[in-house]
Formats: C-alpha cells, sequence, structure tokens
C-alpha cells in the first residue's frame, strides 16, 4: 500500500507488494525490492537499490552523498540485500569513486542511529547495534556482531563472526571468529558461542582457538606466530581464512591481552 502522502517520484522502481508509509519520501534514481514496507518519514535517495523484503523505519536515510570532501558529485550506488533491517535514524551514504557504491548484505539488521559511511562494504547477517558508527572505506564480514556505541575508523577491517564489546574505539583490523573490548581494543578470546550457534563443530572450534593462542598467547610477534600457525596447525578452511585476513592487514590487527 502506497498512502496518499508519501511522496514518490515517478521514475522509482518499486516492486510488488510494498507499502510505503505516509510522509516517505522516494527520489526517482531508486529501485526498491518487492514486500518491502517503507517507514513514515524514511527518506530513500538517488542510488539507493533496495532488495525484497526489507523493512526502513522512520527517519533513515539511505543513499545520501557522502561526507567527504573529495567527493565531486561522480554516480555512485547505495545497495541494501534482501532481508535487510534498517531502524530508525540510520544514516546510510552511498559510495564516491573509491568503490563507487557502499553496500550493505543480506538479512542484516541496523539498529537505531547506525550511521554508514561512504563506501563500506557490510557482509550478510552483520548486526550494528545502536549508535554503531562506521568511517568510511571499512570491511564488516558476514556474521560480524557490533555492539551498541562501537566507532569504527575508516579503512578497518572486521573478519567473520567477529564480536565487537559495548563503546569500543575499533582502530585496527579485527581477524575472524574472535571477541574483542577493552580499550585499546584487544583480543579477549574466540567467539566459540556465536560459532556454536552458527553450526561451527566442537573440533572446528577447538583449532581456531589453538591458532589464536600461538598468535596472541605465546608471545610471538604476529610473524613468528604466523609461521608456527603455517607449521603446526592443521590444514582447515578456518585457518587459511585466518591466515589470508592476517596477510591482508598491512596496517596491522589488534593487540593482544596484556
Amino acid at each position: 500500500m502506497i498512502s496518499k502522502l508519501a511522496h514518490i517520484h515517478p521514475d522509482a522502481k518499486i516492486g510488488a507488494n510494498v507499502t510505503a508509509e505516509a510522509f516517505a519520501f522516494i527520489e526517482g534514481d531508486v529501485v526498491i525490492g518487492d514486500n518491502c514496507w517503507i517507514g513514515p518519514h524514511a527518506v530513500i535517495m538517488n542510488g539507493a537499490r533496495i532488495g525484497s523484503n526489507c523493512r526502513i523505519f522512520p527517519g533513515a536515510v539511505v543513499s545520501g552523498i557522502p561526507q567527504d570532501l573529495k567527493f565531486n558529485g561522480e554516480y555512485t550506488v547505495t545497495e541494501i540485500g534482501d532481508g535487510t533491517t534498517v531502524r530508525e535514524f540510520c544514516t546510510i551514504n552511498r559510495g564516491t569513486s573509491d568503490r563507487n557504491k557502499t553496500a550493505i548484505g543480506k538479512n542484516c539488521l541496523l539498529m537505531a542511529y547506525v550511521h554508514v559511511a561512504h563506501d563500506c562494504l557490510v557482509g550478510d547477517h552483520v548486526i550494528l547495534a545502536n549508535n554503531v558508527g562506521l568511517s568510511g572505506h571499512c570491511v564488516i564480514e558476514d556474521w560480524a556482531i557490533l555492539e551498541g556505541f562501537v566507532g569504527v575508523s575508516q579503512f578497518v577491517h572486521v573478519g567473520a563472526h567477529a564480536f565487537i564489546g559495548g563503546q569500543s574505539g575499533v582502530r585496527k583490523n579485527v581477524p575472524p571468529f574472535v571477541k574483542a573490548a577493552r580499550e585499546p581494543l584487544s583480543y579477549i578470546g574466540v567467539n566459540s558461542i556465536g560459532l556454536a550457534r552458527r553450526g561451527f563443530s566442537r573440533e572446528s572450534i577447538q583449532q581456531i582457538e589453538d591458532i589464536y593462542r600461538i598468535l596472541y598467547v605465546k608471545g610471538l610477534n604476529v610473524s613468528n606466530a604466523v609461521a608456527v600457525i603455517e607449521k603446526e596447525a592443521p590444514e582447515s578452511k578456518e585457518k587459511e581464512t585466518i591466515l589470508s585476513f592476517i596477510r591482508g592487514s598491512k596496517d596491522g590487527i589488534i593487540r593482544g591481552i596484556s
């Protein structure tokens, strides 16, 4: 149902069974998939590409231009995957020429007042709790959870299945499968409960714990720890995921427990 009080540009492409409540505002270069709900006073701006079965709550602004002084009006988009919920007063900025898009994956939950800056790439099943702020160019991989008031610096990479405690400042990359908290942000263990809930076997979780024990507990520097992991840890998808993440973290990863 499209309210008579909603403003929808005639060029917008609206799917089947979409509800747009009173005072929703949808610009022309917008695509919205089937079965979406657009709440009152939500603003969907040019460049938005929203999948099916999404919910956009009141006051959210999707695909506003980047808050980046280098932005020069280039054509970019914001992508939101199927089944994602964007709660009240979230702001999601579209990309710049760096990646040409900002992307949120499928089945994500962005709670109230979340900000996703330009050129961020957020995976599937990610939860960003209230007041999380992502600076530009961040990557948040699948199944990561960031608790309330977490602030992530630009270009930071958070690995899959990572869990970051509330009110944390994230200035270094956070490897996959870990829990992180404290100030400065530190490794505090493996996200074993979350992994078990998602179907990881006890053996896989144990191997992940063994790998991070080498990396964070044995007092080795990162390069030496990686060499030991390569030599001693049994081969597995999880091992390769961790090593690939560390090798790709040119600016370093979070510190260990001290």
